[in-house]
């Protein structure tokens, strides 16, 4: 008898479904179709264990199995439940009549229980818009799943759970989750890190400002113990809360990458949303494979978890270069394209990337109060770790100066982050309704070239200083529409509808660790 289950496969962000053939006849071999890796080659062994344990008899017959389309290449352990429920009911041990109507998904223990897979996320997405009734996966992804509204979502701990189910032998009822109302509560709870910490150095909580508003890239340089990494580990605090589009994309990613945690035991504390923006700090000693995305099953990196959010990268002169250099065109088109022989997956990576790093290899190159140990070329040698064509990706470049003790003694917070995050929260609606005719803009960083004739006209006069400006400053063109990017923000901030001089003025002052500047400092 020829049998039908439904399952899906997840190749980046593309879920494509797929349908498995079953076909138990006369004979004595299990054949095993469809382009399949040697996961899903394993899955015959799994299962034969599986029925032993959950009490069903493998059939001692010829069986067929084809995975189609069969020229679309599967890979994991998510296909195991619908084969084992496909080669139960192509035997006639189990009845068919609701295997059309359910998309099944789920890896087998040994024991019969079910595993959790990656993916669950986009695959509901995929089983809605396909037209089918629900969705039958294990319990640990069901919360997951069931963010996904206009789709019965089961999650089952078991294979016999699952025939019993299909059987008409069991009165599970689909989960029920409010996502609007799960998300909206979690968004709610914030950041416990506040910029009211912060002592001093308002110079660059300006800049980290401007920065948050406009979703402008950043770098900090200063010696060691200045406030830097605790600067940084704040922009969360003071950015934007996701829209509900956000996170679901942003957890569609953590999903393929299977970063979403575990919702077996029904935690109520359990959000199966990402609803604060992600905060990635990989460490020096990353691969590029690792930050980019890619390996043998070209999972998402770094920047694509970071995607919505920020990405930090601490001491980034220590970082390899090469592995720095991978970023320069994710910076740029906010997508990475992860190519191999037989196919091409694309994964978004629209983030905020934050450096820091310090002036030298000591960290005391300018300090005041230490003696730089340096000589210039290995000043020199550690600022050309950071390419030019990299730091001119980076919109804001602020020197930090270590905070004395004056200000460290005041028992006075400084400003919070509500504070800030209120006005950088006001110019984004700002950015919003400016973009609103835009696809795909959302803030100011985002704005092509074409966008700067548009938005950000100057008039003659500044049109002088930045001239002055770029030429003193040995600045390139794309310097220049980061300026006018990076102004228009500082325009937003301060409610005015055109760009001023000083405005102007004080995104130049953010080049000041230009490319030229940083060579001269190991002359």
């Amino acid at each position: 008898m020829l049998v039908k289950t439904y399952c899906a496969a997840v190749n980046g962000l593309k879920v494509t479904t797929v349908t498995i053939e079953v076909s138990v006849e006369m004979g004595q071999c299990l054949y095993l179709s469809g382009l399949g890796d040697e996961a899903v080659r394993e899955s015959q062994s799994r299962i034969r264990t599986a029925y032993l344990y959950s009490g069903y008899k493998f059939p001692n017959k010829g069986i067929t199995i084809n995975l189609a389309p069969a020229d679309l290449r599967k890979e994991g352990t998510s296909f195991d439940l619908p084969i084992a429920i496909g080669i139960l009911a192509a035997n006639e041990d189990m009845p068919r009549d609701l295997l059309d109507k359910y998309l099944l998904i789920g890896e087998l223990a040994l024991d019969g229980t079910l595993q959790p897979i990656r993916g669950a996320l986009p695959i509901a997405i995929k089983a809605r818009k396909d037209g089918y009734k629900g969705m039958i996966l294990p319990r640990s992804n069901a919360r997951e799943a069931a963010v996904v509204n206009n789709l019965e979502i089961y999650g089952m701990d078991s294979l016999s759970d699952v025939v019993k189910f299909l059987s008409g032998q069991s009165d599970v009822q689909p989960l029920e989750y409010d996502t609007r109302k799960v998300f909206y509560e979690h968004q709610a709870s914030g950041s416990d890190l506040d910029f009211a910490d912060v002592k001093g150095q308002d110079s660059v909580k300006r800049a980290m400002e401007v920065a948050a508003a406009g979703g402008h890239n950043i770098i900090m340089v200063g010696p060691p113990g200045s406030g830097k990494s605790m600067m940084a580990k704040r922009l969360p605090s003071i950015l934007p809360p996701l829209s509900l589009s956000e996170s679901l994309e942003t957890t569609q990613i953590h999903s393929i990458a299977g970063k979403l945690g575990n919702s077996a035991h029904d935690d109520d504390n359990f959000s199966a949303l990402i609803t604060q923006r992600p905060f990635r700090s990989p460490h020096h000693t990353i691969s590029q494979v690792a930050l980019v995305g890619g390996g043998t099953k070209a999972m998402p990196g770094e920047i694509s978890l970071a995607h919505n959010g920020v990405l930090f990268c601490d001491e980034l002169p220590e970082f390899n270069k090469n592995t720095l250099e991978v970023l320069r065109q994710p910076l740029e088109d906010r997508r990475i394209t992860i190519s191999r022989a037989k196919y091409t997956i694309d994964y978004p990576c629209s983030f905020m990337f934050v450096a820091s790093a310090n002036p030298c290899p000591c960290g005391y190159y300018g300090d005041p109060t230490h003696h730089c140990v340096c000589s210039p070329n290995q000043i020199q040698k550690y600022m050309n770790k950071i390419s030019g064509p990299l730091l001119d990706r980076i919109d804001i470049q602020v020197d930090i100066v270590a905070v004395p003790f004056s200000e460290l003694s005041k028992t006075a917070r400084g400003e919070s982050s509500s504070e800030i995050r209120k006005r950088v929260i006001a110019a984004r609606q700002i950015q919003t309704e400016r973009f609103k005719d835009e696809k795909s803009i959302h803030c100011n960083a985002q704005m092509t070239d074409r966008m700067l004739h548009k938005y950000c006209a100057i008039d003659e006069q500044t049109t002088t200083l930045l001239h002055n400006a770029m030429e003193r400053l040995h600045l390139s063109a794309r310097a220049y529409s980061r300026i006018l990017k990076v102004a228009r923000t500082i325009a937003d901030i301060e409610g005015s509808e055109n760009i001023q001089m000083p405005h102007i003025a004080e995104a130049i002052g953010y080049r000041q660790l230009d490319r030229g500047d940083w060579a001269e400092r190991g002359m």
